[in-house]
């Protein structure tokens, strides 16, 4: 159930980039019928080689439609008229990860006509020893928890150690993130929040998708849904590249 579901949200999530005229799920029924196939058997491959490639994948898809719409702009490399993009901007430069696969998806596509992850210590290791200059740890911490993380981010470490986000389940797609939060094991500061801040109404969301595995699941694919519709350009306002990294003609 859990893999199905995840191989289906980015069967969804790479249909949504491909499509030029409108969302729609039969888009290539005619020109490209085993498109969806095509995507679910990379994205595979990608996990079997890759545990946290479904995670990156994800990652991409969100960061490409929170900067000027979902145009998958993100895979765009530098040159031409591309001085400043947005792969290589600080946020997701050296972090952005799982492009080589969008690479092999677009070319298996043209032969046959693509609640997990990690964070670095640098992420959250202000709540681990001098949070809000207090001196001590977050107070919404875990005790066991904060021990743990403390072992694998010393305080004079390089930051760059990898982190799972679900110490619980920390490559499956699951609602254990969840789960975690009502125990004070939510890794980064702004998760736990959503459940640990008096008052807040996010509270009831996490309480019903850490008990309800399959509302989370639903809720998910409607939001990714909703969130490839940002700012989509459709018919001529746009371009089908013929090469994913560059724009046409250059």
């Amino acid at each position: 159930m859990v893999c199905s579901t995840l191989y289906s949200i980015f069967a969804v999530l790479i249909l949504l980039y491909l499509s030029n005229a409108q969302l729609s799920s039969t888009f290539y029924s005619n020109t490209c019928p085993n498109v969806s196939s095509i995507v679910r058997n990379v994205v595979q491959q990608a996990l079997q080689n890759d545990s946290r490639i479904a995670a990156s994948l994800t990652r991409l898809h969100f960061h490409d439609c929170f900067v000027n719409g979902c145009d998958a702009s993100i895979l765009l490399d530098e040159g031409g008229n591309i001085t400043l993009n947005e792969k290589n901007a600080t946020p997701n430069n050296n972090s952005a990860r799982g492009f080589d696969v969008w690479a092999i998806i677009t070319v298996y596509l043209e032969l046959s006509a693509h609640t997990f992850g990690r964070a670095q210590c640098r992420f959250f290791s202000q709540r681990l020893f001098n949070f809000s200059g207090t001196g001590n740890s977050d107070s919404t911490l875990n005790s066991t928890y904060l021990t743990t993380l403390q072992q694998n981010c010393p305080q004079n470490g390089n930051g760059n150690t990898l982190n799972n986000l679900d110490p619980s389940s920390q490559d499956t797609f699951d609602n254990n993130y969840f789960k975690n939060l009502l125990k004070n094991r939510g890794l980064l500061q702004t998760n736990q929040e959503l459940f640990s801040t008096n008052g807040a109404a996010t509270i009831s969301i996490v309480n019903n998708f850490a008990s309800n595995q399959t509302a989370f699941f639903e809720a998910f694919v409607h939001s990714m849904i909703n969130m490839g519709n940002i700012s989509l350009l459709i018919g001529n306002q746009g371009e089908i590249r013929s090469d994913c990294k560059k724009v046409n003609g250059n």
